[in-house]
């Protein structure tokens, strides 16, 4: 079980607002804003106009005081400090770079005055005066220690400080105007403030202008007095500074205007990926105009965007701000440390070191800005130089994702709403009378007695337990929602709790939290939350917040939460909280016997992966939303947060039968594989349609059951080190710079399963883009694909999914069919082995288990092995061998560890599947087989030769080895 006791401090953000049911319109704009209707925004644009029209001549008004560096273990501190032009003082801003052990780099910056509480707010606000600096208490959880073997060099003009491993990274530190390269090999690869748009909005008072004539405003901007209709001074626009009008809803701001904003540059990188959630391509868009690019920035500002649009930059639920850039055998990152709304702005532009190329031959060069409405500028810097390596370091800072019960992988069943505990019966019923295996049924609002939570309806769900064992005798679960919406209603203990300890968040006028999270907890508890039992799971929908007559259907900006945190400061963390307090609370449902909770999110951010799962929100049922939910779910994957998936089918609307059934062949390789419907569409469960599509369903799903084993051992990899589960070309193939775009095919885990889903309607085959001197095999069938750097052709009707093995590796499955995941346990195992070309007999997998419900893992209670298969030296004696090794680092074995070991001792390898088998193979009927403790025995070989384009095949008949031990089978 893993500690808590460092998140029971924090606070859990509770909305006090009438739920009321989800529009079915399409997404409409006029309820968010575009950048030009958000000030600093528009402000911070406005810097980086300037900066770039002015070239040579725009000077950066920041610099650092080489007088006040200090650099000491590892980390560098002074003052930079901003001009205000003549007869101003200059702003000081105390700078902080922490040099990781992990070659991470940290840069912060904070504003002195508000550091210090020195300033005064406006409208007799309570808010907080500091920036807002506790977001990384939230998203950071460890790999924070300086490396003290930093070194330093100073100069008149620049510190350099040389860290990383064997110090091959170096940061050069420009003092004026202040800006950083980061260099590795021998080039700077990231640089920070190269074009000089840092922003730090610092404090200043109103000054009160005389009463003049308004002028009319157009929505989205507040109006403006005669005297304020030009910039100040500075040449900065004030007109948002104290006051934002937007959809009805004016934000007081009582500190000002207080954003932050840093251009961050990749010199010589092309493709950048990541920052989630949007639709569009995973390789980012540009985003200031042009042919095929976005208008506006990249927008981090969680929010209840129902029936999104399809390629956009428009913000949804979530906010990672985590990117990646990409080149050739390169990769490097920022990770954007700021809880407030975020935009990105990215530009490309080719570079040549010869002015008279006109571009031509030169590298591309991106160009990233950032900004944010306020909190401090806290940015990490990886270098490196691998898409593993910079996905692994962000995730010890921010944590690895959950290891998930076995059944939380499985396929979730779900609409809103299932209307009584009957129909849940009589679904439960179903599946099994056609034999569609699923483990986990859901329930939306309407389960709730009149929309209160922690309350069943006790007309429609009158026998919750009895229905809980029904769903039990299968092993089968149950997850309900809970949102953060608690009904304002009299006789509802719940809320009249929650208002008499004042734990619901605050508006601006401080009306109506730290035992809030003990509190939450408590609701969950059996004897609180009468008719659940332990199979019974939580859905928190609707954490952004989501607040349908709020501004962009959000909550105001100046309302106060715990600590009086203004709600801007924190919002993307909004649901990060929420989902934690959940986490929590389950874990201490059954404190004696903890088992792993499982909890989804709509809402995330950094940090949100350790908790459980997300998906994309409320899509639509169509071809656009089935082909967007790939790079979306891959754009989750490599910022960290795999557990991720897209309603299969799309939550609104009726999809047609095809659509249905492809979404549902692309929905088996979601790492979150889950159905859901609005409740005003049609049902669809999967054996409704008919026939062929309920049978081609079916194959599907059992499909994705058959290959659990492979998935939890993802899964397991996810859990130690942040690997994506379900992984991009570029990620795979980091050399392939033709392919580093490719986003509608992708592999899973280290398996060498590659899955291009149809997405088309109509289609009957698909493009797959294979690398160069790789060999491939049909899934199916086996036939035989050579990579050659490009797309080939690959027929699949309706009732064929491509999917391809990669020469090489050795993956796990089982494959008797049965009704749910639990049922499954003591299944025995089949390994099958894909070899790669002539030259190429050789094969590697993994297989990780455990009990898939506790914690006992964590004191070794699992099976982790390796399995090789080397082909011989003696082609006429030897003919190959297959051989399981541990990859558990040895140890004292603990007592569970021990007990789980012996739980497992029957468990064992039924079959062995070689695909490529060696043409020797054949005519041959048996193998030699050795395992640790016992005797040589022999095992039946069966080879069937390759023809007709396909790779051929043996199998060994039941080796009898146990799927703990040591052993080898010799051909």
């Amino acid at each position: 079980m893993p500690p808590i006791g460092r998140w029971t401090g924090f606070v859990i953000l509770i909305v006090q607002l009438l739920y009321s049911a989800t529009p079915t319109a399409a997404v409409k704009h006029e309820n968010f804003k575009r950048c030009d209707q958000s000030g600093f925004c528009k402000r911070n644009r406005a810097i980086a106009d300037e900066a770039t029209s002015r070239g040579d001549q725009w000077a950066s008004p920041y610099m650092l005081d080489p007088a006040t560096i200090n650099v000491q273990n590892g980390v560098l501190k002074g003052i930079v400090s901003k001009s205000l032009g003549e007869g101003y003082g200059p702003v000081a801003f105390p700078l902080t770079i922490a040099f990781l052990e992990s070659g991470v780099a940290r840069v912060s910056i904070d504003e002195e005055k508000r550091q210090k509480g020195d300033i005064e707010l406006r409208h007799g606000s309570v808010a907080r005066k500091e920036r807002y600096n506790e977001a990384s208490k939230w998203a950071i959880v460890g790999a924070l220690n300086a490396d003290k073997r930093a070194s330093p060099s100073m100069a008149p003009e620049a510190t350099t400080v040389t860290y990383g491993p064997g110090k091959s990274y170096k940061a050069a530190i420009k003092h004026s105007p202040f800006a950083i390269d980061f260099w590795r090999d021998g080039e700077i690869h990231v640089s920070v403030n190269g074009k000089g748009f840092l922003n730090m909005e610092h404090w200043r008072p109103k000054i009160e202008k005389p009463a003049e004539e308004v002028k009319e405003a157009k929505e989205g901007e507040e109006p403006k007095a005669e005297s304020q209709q030009e910039s100040t001074d500075a040449g900065e626009d004030e007109s948002t500074w104290w006051e934002e009008s937007f959809g009805g809803n004016t934000d007081s701001k009582p500190k000002g205007p207080e954003s932050v904003g840093l251009d961050i540059a990749f010199p010589g990188y092309e493709h950048v990926f990541g920052i989630p959630q949007h639709t569009g391509p995973l390789s980012l868009k540009q985003t200031r105009g042009g042919s095929g690019n976005f208008e506006q920035p990249y927008r981090l500002y969680n929010s209840d965007v129902f029936e999104y649009e399809m390629d956009s930059p428009m913000t949804l639920y979530g906010a990672i701000p985590f990117m990646q850039a990409h080149r050739k055998d390169s990769t490097v990152g920022v990770f954007w440390l700021n809880a407030a709304e975020t935009w990105i702005d990215i530009v490309k532009s080719k570079v040549s070191s010869n002015p008279l190329s006109l571009g031509i031959g030169g590298r591309t060069e991106t160009q990233t800005h950032w900004f944010s409405e306020a909190g401090l500028l806290d940015v990490f810097v990886f270098l490196g130089p691998t898409p593993k390596d910079v996905v692994h370091s962000y995730s010890d800072l921010t944590g690895y994702t959950q290891l998930p019960q076995q059944f939380a992988i499985a396929y979730h069943q779900c609409r809103w709403n299932y209307i009584s505990d009957d129909d849940v019966r009589e679904v439960d019923r179903k599946f099994d009378k056609h034999h569609i295996p699923y483990d986990i049924i859901w329930l939306d609002l309407e389960y709730t007695n009149e929309k209160k939570y922690f309350q069943w309806d006790p007309h429609t769900f009158p026998d919750p337990l009895g229905m809980q064992a029904q769903l039990d005798s299968h092993l089968r679960k149950l997850v309900v929602l809970i949102d953060p919406h608690i009904k304002n209603t009299h006789d509802y203990a719940v809320v009249d709790d929650l208002k008499s300890k004042s734990f619901a968040v605050k508006n601006k006028d401080n009306d109506i939290y730290e035992e809030a999270q003990k509190w939450w907890a408590s609701l969950f508890q059996y004897k609180a939350f009468q008719g659940t039992a332990p199979n019974l799971f939580i859905w928190n929908d609707m954490n952004e917040p989501s607040v349908f007559n709020g501004p962009e259907t959000t909550m105001p900006k100046d309302n106060l939460h715990y600590g009086n945190w203004e709600h801007r400061d924190l919002h993307n963390i909004n649901g990060l909280t929420f989902v934690n307090a959940t986490y929590n609370a389950l874990l201490q449902r059954d404190p004696k016997t903890p088992k792993r909770p499982f909890v989804l999110t709509r809402s995330f951010f950094s940090g949100s992966q350790r908790m459980g799962a997300m998906w994309t929100g409320d899509n639509q049922a169509s071809w656009s939303h089935l082909a967007a939910s790939i790079p979306m779910t891959l754009a989750n994957n490599i910022a960290g947060f795999p557990f991720s998936g897209a309603d299969v089918g799309g939550f609104f609307g009726n999809p047609e039968k095809d659509l249905l059934t492809r979404w549902y062949q692309a929905g088996i390789f979601y790492p979150f594989f889950r159905a859901h419907a609005h409740i005003d569409t049609r049902r669809r469960e999967p054996y409704i349609p008919g026939e062929p599509y309920t049978g081609i369903i079916t194959r599907a799903i059992r499909l994705r059951y058959q290959l659990l084993p492979m998935w939890y051992t993802a899964f397991h990899q996810a859990s130690v080190d942040g690997s994506p589960i379900i992984r991009p070309h570029y990620y795979v193939h980091p050399s392939d710079e033709a392919a580093f775009d490719v986003d509608d095919q992708f592999y899973i885990g280290s398996t060498g399963l590659l899955v291009k889903p149809v997405v088309s309607e109509g289609a009957e085959s698909v493009d797959i883009y294979l690398p160069a001197r790789e060999t491939y095999y049909d899934y199916f069938d086996y036939t035989v694909y050579k990579g050659a750097g490009k797309a080939v052709p690959f027929y699949a009707p309706l009732d064929k999914i491509p999917l391809l093995m990669q020469g090489g590796n050795i993956f796990p499955r089982k494959e008797r069919a049965r009704k749910s995941s639990g049922l499954m346990k003591w299944d025995p195992y089949t390994l099958v082995v894909v070899l790669g070309g002539a030259d190429e007999l050789r094969a590697e997998g993994e297989l990780y288990v455990d009990d898939g419900e506790t914690f006992d893992y964590q004191e070794g209670a699992f099976i982790h092995r390796k399995f090789i298969f080397a082909s011989g030296t003696n082609s006429d004696t030897h003919l190959g061998n297959l051989r399981s090794e541990p990859l558990t680092p040895p140890g004292k074995e603990s007592k569970k560890a021990k007990a789980y070991s012996q739980s497992m001792e029957k468990v064992r390898i039924e079959k062995i599947v070689v695909i490529n088998a060696p043409s020797q193979w054949e005519g041959r009927t048996s193998v030699r087989v050795s395992e640790e403790g016992k005797g040589e025995k022999s095992a039946g070989l069966r080879y069937w030769k390759g023809e007709g384009g396909k790779a051929a095949w043996a199998v060994v008949r039941d080796p009898g080895v146990g799927v703990g031990k040591g052993w080898k089978i010799d051909f």
